[in-house]
């Protein structure tokens, strides 16, 4: 949080998170009314014209099937030749580079070593996965982020931002919560789980979890962050879900793309 970064997104994800901002046990359906007013009269050019949704997954563009035909498909060099647009001065100082989605570690595994090793990434040094921690590193993968962080007189970091889905998201328990696949990832980088949480509820969901990871092995930090994807919802909750990381002994992570930029794809 506050370091300059470049979100590079991916497309698709084996998670659908429809239950946050609902009721326990129901599931938003606002992703599917504008995919279903979208494929009956093409509303939409770009995913940047997409309206955004107070309930359910506020990145649905990033894996509804409905969508993907407006996720722009780039070769490796059209990523890297948009990396340095993006970038302030024009080469990595001491920005990071952010992979999310969607879930990043899906095929996409297969693709990053040819960016990573890009002449225009040479000088990168600090890389974070956003991941919901349900994806085992290929062995392949694995072994390249090992040589890639520990290359001579390179100072770089590799970090896992898991964003392991509780119950209030609509997802499973047994699927969303496997604690031996983000110990692998400590295996290769830092590793810190994040809970999505809006309720005493789902906080006491978030406690179980945790007891999970930990009984595996887990070593990193744990953060709670307040749901939200637009301001209205955001505000109702997150100074509640600080109160209660502070309580805990556990960390608080704000959502500063809802306050500061609204939340507008993009941010």
């Amino acid at each position: 949080m506050g370091v300059p970064s470049v979100f590079l997104r991916t497309f698709g994800c084996n998670f659908k998170c429809a239950g946050f901002g609902m009721p326990r046990g129901e599931d938003s359906h606002e992703a599917t009314d504008i995919a279903a007013t979208h494929k009956m009269i093409k509303a939409f050019e770009k995913y940047e014209d997409l309206p955004l949704v107070s309930t359910g997954c506020d990145s649905y563009a990033s894996w509804h099937p409905d969508f993907k035909e407006l996720s722009p498909m780039l070769t490796t060099d059209a990523i890297a030749d948009r990396i340095m647009e993006i970038l302030p001065q024009d080469h990595w100082k001491d920005e990071h580079l952010v992979i999310t989605g969607g879930e990043p570690l899906l095929g996409w595994q297969r693709a990053y070593p040819e960016l990573l090793d890009h002449p225009k990434m040479s000088k990168l040094k600090e890389i974070t996965f956003e991941t919901n921690g349900t994806q085992k590193l290929t062995q392949e993968f694995k072994h390249y982020l090992t040589v890639w962080k520990g290359l001579p007189r390179q100072q770089r970091e590799i970090t896992f931002s898991v964003s392991a889905k509780l119950p209030c998201s609509g997802e499973k328990w047994d699927e969303a919560i496997l604690p031996e696949i983000v110990c692998e990832y400590e295996e290769v980088g830092t590793a810190y789980l994040k809970f999505v949480i809006a309720t005493e509820q789902d906080f006491a969901d978030a406690e179980c979890a945790i007891a999970a990871y930990r009984t595996a092995g887990f070593k990193g930090h744990v953060y709670l962050m307040p749901v939200g994807g637009v301001e209205s919802v955001y505000a109702l909750n997150n100074k509640n879900v600080a109160i209660l990381a502070m309580k805990h002994g556990l960390r608080y992570s704000d959502r500063l793309q809802v306050p500061l930029f609204k939340n507008e794809w993009g941010t």
